[in-house]
């Protein structure tokens, strides 16, 4: 068995509709690696069409890890899969001298490429008291509450923003302690070398891409996945893309047609900032997909620039 001291983690970044599962594939089979999903949708068992979840063949293929392992009805974080996601790397480390991982979550990419700083997991009970709070006396008054137990994070975040302030709240009232006390920690180290590859398409290319894809999904029975989880629909994990349409349809909010309009927009959306924040934090060079030749070099020259 060989023994890698240093793993080589193979970043693959673009937006959704690039093909990155494709490309993943291939460089898995070439550095016969496993490959490290970084979706924070295809983690669920429950959501597959919707999600664009790798088909039987291609998990068949290839040994992957973070897709299909928890319920829609399991509370997850982008903290703990952070932790998951460097144990498991380290256990790779062993045997493999690569790993890949892709995923078009910024969030699940970030944790693994730098850490998120941790915090302590809420209570239910606080965070409904809080939103009730807010829906009945509106934002003001959560204000006010941060600004007097936390001025330092008050000057920090944006006071309109309802979710930040009350995220914040619910780590004070938990905790009994600043927010911004839990900012900045030291990180866990990096157990690996990070190399990494963007998918770059041009616009007008993904985004008939992405209709396209939409398409396909309605054919494949996207339709009958929605209808089976409509009863769940106010869960977090529900509230994405493809289903959250379709559920305005079968609670008669929408004609079929527009719900598929909408989707394809929506995920046009998605895919728009997607790409933006992969200019802003995704520090890697760019490809077009068919680049094979042009990526296994940048990969290798990444590799010994990086040893």
């Amino acid at each position: 068995m060989q023994i890698c001291a240093v793993i080589n983690c193979i970043f693959i970044g673009g937006p959704t509709g690039s093909g990155k599962t494709n490309l993943s594939i291939l460089l898995a089979k070439h550095f016969n690696c496993d490959i490290i999903s970084a979706d924070s949708r295809q983690i669920y068992q429950e959501l597959n069409i919707g999600v664009a979840k790798p088909n039987e063949d291609q998990l068949d293929q290839i040994k992957h890890h973070f897709i299909s392992s928890i319920s829609i009805h399991q509370a997850y974080s982008a903290g703990k899969y952070e932790h998951q996601v460097l144990d498991l790397i380290e256990k790779l480390s062993v045997s493999q001298e690569y790993v890949i991982i892709t995923g078009g979550t910024g969030l699940f990419l970030q944790s693994i490429l730098h850490g998120l700083d941790s915090f302590p997991e809420v209570q239910p009970d606080i965070l409904n008291d809080l939103n009730d709070r807010f829906r009945e006396q509106g934002l003001d008054p959560l204000v006010e509450e941060i600004q007097l137990k936390d001025a330092e994070y008050a000057k920090l975040v944006d006071l309109q923003n309802s979710r930040r302030v009350i995220r914040a709240l619910s780590v004070i009232r938990q905790s009994g302690k600043a927010y911004s006390s839990f900012l900045n920690q030291p990180k866990r180290k990096r157990p690996f070398q990070a190399i990494g590859i963007k998918i770059e398409t041009p616009r007008e290319i993904l985004y008939a891409r992405i209709d396209q894809r939409v398409d396909e999904m309605m054919e494949a029975g996207l339709m009958a996945e929605a209808k089976k989880l409509f009863q769940y629909k106010n869960l977090k994990a529900l509230q994405t893309v493809g289903y959250a349409e379709l559920f305005e349809y079968f609670a008669k909010k929408l004609p079929l047609e527009e719900a598929i309009i909408e989707i394809k927009k929506n995920t046009r959306r998605y895919a728009k900032r997607q790409i933006t924040w992969l200019k802003k934090y995704f520090p890697f060079p760019g490809f077009p997909l068919d680049a094979f030749e042009d990526i296994l070099k940048s990969i290798e020259q990444q590799r010994l620039e990086g040893r």
